[in-house]
């Protein structure tokens, strides 16, 4: 079954001046990864995994020279064409706090980037059924299967960030000025987290940026009246201040001291030469072909908890349209989005 795409359009926001910025950044980012490259390791592309190969081939052979004449013809890769989970691992909870599935079209000359909001519903057995939550069932691995599974697509390779790390970056670029949409008002003796900062335009430190960016809700219960889709937009609104003090600070120097905290605070399963050929792509992509969204779908209440629900169809629609390492759509049938 083939995804139809008339609807894609309706996916991809009108790209800001915000946006701009944020794509600045992505590029300027790359640039410093593959300075390191070159400098420490060959530039190549990554080798697949086994675990790339596609799941429509399972099964069309028995051994013995019969085919099942039901099961689809397996699917050819697209040239150069690589999926990357990068995920912001929250090590005092114990979970994984910001994701975002990144593909990477060398062939064409694209980068596009989905958020996977941490509330999504997956079809597993577990009490908690959050993706986040397979951070803690079996770490990255485990968050790359779950997410395979529900998009129906391979996720390639994945690039793991430590907060601390995140706490280091602002502390370098000497703090930010941001307007903080709410008061956040937030104890938990078990993380030791406590976050109390007012609402307001002010300027933050490490330390307090990346409560701002962690904050969900306050003691009492209030929250972003959209839960998880209100905090993603607070994190890009920062990135946002981020990327701008950064491009207004940049020299060889700062991209050095940039790449630097990359390298300690990064766990990745690619190379350095392969971040540097990433880095090299992203570079010929140009801003207007580095593309953000987010999973459509909505929160809603379903199996004792809060939960953010994909849309089936407009997320099959998206992902064909921009995710899909083959050179065949795939059917929702192979995807396992729940639909409680």
């Amino acid at each position: 079954m083939h995804a139809n795409h008339s609807g894609t359009k309706k996916h991809r926001r009108r790209r800001s001046r915000r946006e701009r910025v944020i794509l600045a950044l992505c590029i300027f980012l790359f640039a410093g990864m593959a300075v390191v490259g070159f400098v420490r390791s060959y530039v190549r592309p990554p080798d697949l995994p086994d675990s790339a190969e596609d799941p429509a081939a399972d099964g069309t052979e028995d051994g013995g020279g019969d085919q099942d004449t039901d099961a689809p013809p397996p699917r050819e890769r697209k040239k150069s064409y690589y999926t990357v989970l990068v995920s912001g691992i929250d090590d005092d909870n114990g979970g994984s706090d910001t994701n975002i599935l990144l593909s990477i079209d060398a062939e064409n000359s694209v980068i596009n980037a989905v958020s996977v909001p941490r509330d999504t519903l997956l079809n597993v057995d577990w009490n908690v059924r959050k993706f986040n939550a397979s951070y803690n069932v079996g770490g990255i691995d485990r968050m790359k299967t779950e997410l395979s599974r529900l998009l129906g697509i391979p996720v390639d390779f994945y690039i793991s960030v430590d907060l601390d790390g995140f706490v280091e970056l602002v502390d370098e670029i000497g703090g930010v000025y941001f307007d903080v949409p709410v008061d956040m008002n937030y104890d938990d003796p078990t993380q030791n987290l406590h976050i109390h900062i007012d609402k307001g335009y002010q300027w933050l430190d490490g330390e307090h940026a990346v409560k701002v960016v962690r904050w969900r809700q306050n003691n009492d219960g209030t929250g972003y009246p959209d839960a998880d889709i209100g905090r993603i937009a607070t994190q890009q609104a920062f990135l946002t201040a981020v990327a701008q003090q950064m491009l207004d600070s940049l020299s060889i120097s700062t991209i050095k001291a940039y790449a630097d905290i990359f390298i300690e605070y990064v766990d990745t399963d690619l190379t350095v030469g392969n971040l540097a050929w990433i880095g090299q792509v992203a570079l010929t992509c140009g801003m207007e072909n580095i593309h953000f969204y987010t999973l459509p779908g909505e929160g809603g209440y379903v199996y004792g908890g809060s939960y953010y629900i994909l849309h089936p169809e407009e997320t099959l629609d998206l992902i064909n349209a921009s995710f899909n390492p083959y050179d065949q759509d795939i059917s929702l049938e192979e995807t396992d989005i729940p639909v409680p």
